[in-house]
């Protein structure tokens, strides 16, 4: 089994019961984990009172036309950037309609990374209220199931610090 399940999901029922005690919603926007935080969510009774949904945005064309991430930003700083995570979690919290939004993009490998971004390189987004954030994560090459699996449990971590 993997070690980080148990984790992942202790997390997730965190995150549901704090976001029901605060009466807020949230969504997310996925690229590399590819809907592995929507499902950890959603794996918890009790989710829909508070999760409303994610977008699996991989391939760029769903990023510009779901999450409204600009061409620009793709092209000046590429699909795994802070840039591009910021404006997924905007994207998602605007499409979603939710007060709280998360995102992540990445390169989980094995293949696709270069010199400037390296296989493991992870950007996680946070957009709420007036405030959007974004941190990123260098998990080295060590598989590509692995590098998803920190994404997801990173993500969910700081998606839990913002409802304190």
């Amino acid at each position: 089994m993997n070690p980080l399940l148990k984790d992942i999901f202790a997390e997730a029922k965190i995150i549901i019961e704090l976001a029901a005690e605060k009466n807020l919603t949230f969504a997310t926007a996925e690229s590399c984990t590819g809907g592995l935080i929507g499902g950890a969510i959603t794996a918890i009774s009790g989710s829909s009172a508070v999760f409303k949904g994610g977008i699996t945005a991989y391939d760029n064309d769903v990023k510009i036309d779901l999450l409204r991430v600009q061409k620009d930003t793709l092209k000046a700083h590429g699909a795994v950037s802070e840039a591009t995570a910021t404006e997924m979690a905007k994207g998602a919290k605007d499409a979603l309609n939710v007060d709280i939004a998360l995102s992540v993009t990445g390169i989980a490998g094995p293949g696709g990374g270069g010199p400037d971004k390296a296989v493991g390189t992870v950007w996680i987004g946070l957009a709420a209220k007036d405030k959007t954030t974004a941190k990123l994560f260098n998990y080295g090459d060590i598989g590509r199931n692995r590098v998803r699996d920190h994404a997801v449990l990173d993500a969910l971590k700081m998606l839990r610090a913002t409802f304190g």
